[in-house]
């Protein structure tokens, strides 16, 4: 990093210290007062930039994992957690729940089921293997996903068939599909009459894929097979239709795209199959065909669960599609520039329709945590390494506030390092 944009970035960071919560709290009320600008511009984004207090030790491309909380949200945040700590067992015994079900009431809207088939839970591995682990299995029962999928879910699958003699049969997802109906078909090639349940990446989270699910759904449901759908990164990242999707079970993280604190997670349940799935832990509901059935979470941070609204509230002045069109225009921007590079290995398709904020990239001959190592440094750019089945680079996720400028950086970077080579 050159000399005059460390100190740039270290003044920068003297005025938001995450660390210091005075100074953090007087930069929310001071970027609250900035108007955003109506045109969708550079200067809109340079706005929503300043909402982000961002550490100068690097380029965060990493936002995939944790998507950490631009101070407007922050900052009613801490006021929720302050409000339920003055009211205590007050708020806890008489509003948490009235509370709870109307931010759940606002995902309902944003992702369009209903209010009978949506709980909020604290992430998508909860969700998801509240499904895995409570549903009905039968030794011999099969169910059917991917390699790449995330490992929570699968070692939860093989959990199950430990326990239960159910079989886990796996795909490997191409990289470069060379169209819809190949993706369908693997998964078809797997299907036998003992086949209850597909789980399938709404985008695959090591590579940013977007699958084509409703296609998975329609063949699968021919079948009579059921489909369960990861989307842990997709809930305010791109626009999620849960009713168009025809799928029998969803999860998502909101404390990534969506920029809810940690600690919210969203699972849709076709109420067809409510009555059949074990809860995870018991609940005072027991009526089999209440989706609260599933939702004990027992005493949480529900300050969280308020700070749902607010998140909803800032994707709304942004615009959903407006940020899903800036977050594919930043990975197209250094994706593309990398395509064709000697020695360099995009991993992700080349087609906008097939991925949007994040992808992967690798370097021929290096390995992904070499190559993640080197980044950060002697670049200062943080990334991760992903190196499992055909997928061998660093996953690029950058976030809104990213600039062309510091994807300029990361270009450069991947030039000089696939030089080497």
């Amino acid at each position: 990093m050159k000399k005059r944009q460390f100190l740039k970035r270290l003044g920068q960071a003297t005025l938001v210290s995450p660390f210091l919560a005075t100074s953090l709290q007087g930069y929310a009320k001071t970027t609250n007062l900035l108007p955003y600008p109506q045109k969708d511009d550079p200067a809109f984004w340079k706005r929503i930039r300043m909402d982000y207090a961002l550490k100068p030790d690097y380029i965060n491309l990493e936002n995939g994992y944790y998507n950490f909380v631009p101070t407007p949200i922050l900052h009613k945040y801490i006021e929720h957690v302050q409000s339920v700590n003055y009211e205590a067992s007050y708020y806890m015994r008489t509003v948490q729940w009235e509370n709870k079900n109307a931010a759940a009431a606002r995902l309902v809207k944003l992702v369009n089921c209903s209010p009978e088939e949506l709980i909020i839970t604290r992430n998508t591995t909860e969700s998801l293997d509240m499904i895995i682990g409570g549903y009905p299995w039968e030794k011999g029962d099969e169910a059917v996903f991917a390699k790449q999928d995330y490992g929570a879910m699968r070692m939860h699958f093989f959990q199950q068939q430990k326990r239960y003699g159910m079989v886990c049969k796996e795909v490997s997802l191409p990289n470069h599909p060379a169209s819809d109906e190949e993706i369908v078909a693997l998964y078809e090639s797997q299907i036998t009459p003992k086949t209850k349940l597909l789980m399938v990446c709404h985008m695959v989270n090591i590579t940013g894929q977007i699958l084509p699910i409703r296609k998975i759904c329609d063949m699968a449901h021919s079948y009579g097979v059921e489909v369960m759908v990861d989307g842990a990164h997709c809930v305010g990242h791109i626009k999620v239709d849960i009713e168009a999707l025809n799928c029998d079970y969803y999860g998502s993280s909101l404390h990534k795209w969506l920029s809810v604190p940690l600690g919210a997670g969203i699972l849709y349940v076709n109420k067809r199959h409510i009555p059949k799935i074990w809860p995870l832990l018991a609940e005072h509901e027991d009526d089999v065909t209440k989706i609260r059935r599933l939702n004990h979470t027992g005493t949480h941070p529900v300050h969280t669960d308020l700070t749902i609204n607010d998140a909803i509230d800032y994707l709304n002045m942004i615009g959903l599609q407006r940020k899903e069109e800036r977050l594919r225009f930043i990975q197209k921007y250094w994706s593309d520039s990398l395509r064709n590079v000697k020695n360099v290995v995009v991993n992700t398709p080349v087609e906008s329709y097939r991925s949007c904020g994040i992808a992967n990239v690798g370097i021929k001959h290096m390995k992904p945590h070499d190559l993640a190592k080197t980044l950060l440094e002697e670049f200062q750019i943080w990334t991760v390494a992903i190196d499992y089945e055909n997928v061998q680079g660093c996953r690029i996720t950058p976030n809104v506030y990213t600039t062309t400028e510091e994807l300029d950086q990361f270009i450069a970077a991947i030039r000089n390092l696939a030089n080497r080579v």
